[in-house]
């Protein structure tokens, strides 16, 4: 089958994942240059990719940072809104019950993507942007993510894992905390990045019988918890399985 390229487009689509890559801004220079390109064969595609809203371009520094509108373009997608819809009633009566933030998770590609989050009802809670990407290597989600994903999918997650130079022993290791997800049905462990944080993660079913979404409640221990962490993860399970049924229209 003969590939035809598009080289506007491929710009294009180099310049959206250098960009989604970066934690703050980058200019037009330093970003022709991680792309291998002059500025030139650059400057019509950023042009256009800002004038349709996925880029931007602060007027002070220059610097072009990515926009919010393919999260906008995702939410628009029927299934994806759906699961945000059906979730919401449910972690909604989760946060309120435990005095904890809840969020829900989806797995893209290697990437952890968070589509929907209830705040804490106490004064005191965790919260994680909707639209945050992590990855999915180093995130309690990411391992009940992976753990209950479809075969093909899991298979393609870990191959792109090690393509981003993920160590032989860290999959390993990787692979050991999927296993063990798998016997207890759940994830349980202190936050990578927040050591005061544990992690509380459950996978939500779709009809094929793997995770679409995984439901994970940063619990807080401090005195506004109302709940013990077991307490907690109980309901926080028990709450997944409602979405479960939802999702598979039970």
């Amino acid at each position: 089958m003969t590939s035809y390229g598009v080289p506007a487009l491929d710009k294009a689509l180099d310049i959206l994942e250098l960009l989604a890559a970066q934690s703050g801004g980058i200019g037009q220079a330093q970003l022709a240059d991680a792309l291998g390109r002059s500025v030139g064969e650059i400057f019509r595609v950023l042009q256009t990719l800002e004038r349709r809203g996925f880029i931007t371009r602060d007027a002070a520094s220059g610097l072009y940072l990515l926009s919010t509108r393919m999260l906008e373009l995702a939410n628009l997608h029927p299934p994806l809104r759906g699961l945000v819809q059906l979730a919401l009633g449910p972690m909604q009566r989760l946060a309120a019950a435990v005095r904890q933030s809840c969020n829900l998770s989806i797995l893209e590609g290697a990437t952890v993507r968070v589509i929907a989050q209830v705040e804490s009802p106490a004064d005191f809670g965790f919260r994680v942007r909707v639209g945050a990407g992590f990855p999915s290597e180093s995130t309690v989600s990411g391992t009940a993510l992976l753990a209950f994903a479809a075969p093909d999918s899991r298979a393609a997650a870990l191959a792109e894992l090690a393509r981003r130079g993920l160590e032989p022993d860290a999959r390993a290791a990787l692979n050991d905390r999927l296993d063990a997800a798998v016997r207890n049905g759940w994830v349980e462990d202190t936050d990578p990045r927040q050591a005061a944080i544990l992690d509380l993660a459950h996978p939500v079913y779709g009809r094929d019988g793997h995770a679409v979404a995984a439901l994970t409640v940063p619990y807080v221990a401090t005195s506004y918890s109302a709940s013990e962490a077991a307490t907690v993860r109980d309901m926080a399970a028990a709450t997944a399985r409602e979405l479960s049924r939802l999702v598979q229209g039970a």
